[in-house]
């Protein structure tokens, strides 16, 4: 159910403050999604979005499921992010394989999130390995 409008036109956030952004493929439908993250997410969701650029050069995008997703050519997806009200959720679709395993656990098996919430430094050393590990395993094919 959508709760209101934010700044970007026309864009309604979901129930928890989610952008709904229509699926699609590439740079476009991502940053569409991240002008439209409220608040505070929105600065987190250009850091995220240029530290995998930087860290995965040629990093497919799309839209899918109201989250951007991030992975290689023909490898699949590894990566994705979901606002929620109190925090931006990272999914790590084989996250259990990355070192260190990323803290939040998830009902799939392979699955680890990392949550960022308001005024937290981002740790971007970390999460640049994350990234590089994650990139270089098999990714979901959704």
């Amino acid at each position: 159910m959508a709760d209101k409008t934010t700044k970007a036109e026309g864009v309604v956030l979901l129930s928890g403050g989610n952008p709904q952004i229509a699926k699609g493929e590439g740079d476009a439908p991502v940053k569409a999604y991240i002008a439209a993250m409220p608040g505070w997410k929105s600065d987190i969701g250009r850091k995220l979005d240029a530290l995998i650029e930087k860290t995965v050069p040629g990093a497919r995008k799309a839209v899918k499921w109201n989250s951007p997703f991030y992975g290689v050519e023909g490898e699949g997806w590894f990566l994705s992010y979901h606002c929620f009200a109190k925090y931006i959720k990272l999914t790590f679709f084989r996250g259990t394989s990355l070192d260190p395993v990323p803290p939040v656990s998830s009902k799939t098996n392979e699955t680890r999130y990392f949550h960022i919430h308001e005024g937290e430094a981002l740790d971007e050393r970390q999460l640049a390995a994350w990234i590089s590990q994650a990139s270089a395993l098999p990714g979901e094919r959704l």
